[in-house]
């Protein structure tokens, strides 16, 4: 009938403006997710893949994963699946570590003075690892060997200190795994004291627990952040690996690489606006390539995130 219209279309009047509202609330919640995913860097884009809950807007790598804490402030989040890789030479952190541990240092000390075995020598001419050469029979002091193994990365180095501390290198493997579990490091395996192994595996999250606890140690904190020093023959002097060493404010730790782990990179650096230590690590970068190409990225994807830290943190000291 004729009065039944007005009724109807007053009702489909209220529907569509129900509908629109429904539709306005539904863009909103759309656009709050964008920001969120827009804040948080959580696209499905491939670079951001992996990205922790909550992390901050830093310059992540774009392959294998990372992770980044400061001092004080906890957690700035990770990028890719925390899933063990190998780590190459990084492994070298636990067994100065370790040695350490077992056979301290103070102040300016050297250490007791250990005898370089023929298995160290001979080793020292291995054209696969990075070494340094050495002469069966010559004495050298616990912290010089630390410095040779830490600085230029000697491979030789790193099974002398474990022979030396334990009776083999298979002896000295146990004490690593056993501080690992102590620092609940429960997704690495150590498997040699040099990192030679692809076998020895870790995870970025792992080894920033290691990071903050052999940082605490002076000895070690010394070594790492000199850019030299000499080699025992020859006076020769020998670079560090860590190139990045001064820049972004870094002031240490230790370089990895090989074709299985591709580059790694574990790093220490000093807040420029609060001068709290920040802890970082980098690793599986350019994987399977080879271990120059793959260094080279590890240690250009850790000054960009370096850089990316210091200004949030600048930023955030600002806003404070």
């Amino acid at each position: 009938s004729p009065t039944a219209h007005p009724p109807h279309r007053l009702r489909k009047g209220a529907g569509h403006r129900r509908s629109r509202r429904i539709a306005t609330m539904a863009a909103a919640v759309a656009m709050a997710l964008l920001g969120l995913t827009v804040a948080w860097n959580l696209t499905t884009d491939d670079t951001t893949i992996g990205l922790s809950p909550g992390a901050r807007s830093l310059p992540w790598p774009t392959e294998g994963q990372a992770s980044v804490e400061v001092q004080g402030l906890g957690s700035l989040g990770t990028s890719g699946e925390q899933k063990p890789v190998p780590i190459a030479s990084v492994t070298k952190v636990m067994t100065a570590y370790v040695i350490l541990r077992e056979h301290p240092l103070r102040g300016s000390d050297q250490g007791p003075g250990i005898t370089v075995d023929s298995s160290a020598a001979d080793g020292s001419t291995s054209p696969d690892e990075s070494q340094v050469y050495l002469q069966e029979g010559q004495q050298l002091s616990e912290r010089r060997l630390l410095e040779l193994m830490l600085i230029p990365s000697g491979n030789n180095i790193a099974r002398l200190l474990a022979r030396w501390d334990a009776g083999s290198q298979r002896a000295f493997v146990h004490k690593m795994n056993r501080a690992a579990e102590a620092l609940g490091m429960h997704h690495t395996t150590y498997t040699g004291a040099s990192g030679y192994e692809a076998t020895t595996r870790s995870t970025a999250v792992d080894q920033l627990k290691l990071a903050r606890q052999v940082m605490k140690d002076k000895v070690f904190r010394t070594i790492v952040t000199k850019r030299t020093t000499k080699h025992p023959d020859t006076g020769e002097t020998i670079h560090n690996t860590n190139t990045l060493l001064g820049h972004a404010g870094v002031i240490g730790l230790k370089t990895g690489s090989s074709t299985p782990a591709g580059g790694a990179l574990l790093w220490a650096a000093t807040a420029q606006s609060s001068k709290r230590l920040i802890l970082g690590v980098v690793l599986q970068q350019q994987a399977g390539t080879n271990p120059q190409r793959g260094l080279d990225a590890a240690l250009a994807s850790s000054r960009e995130l370096a850089e990316g830290v210091q200004k949030h943190l600048a930023a955030q000291a600002r806003a404070e």
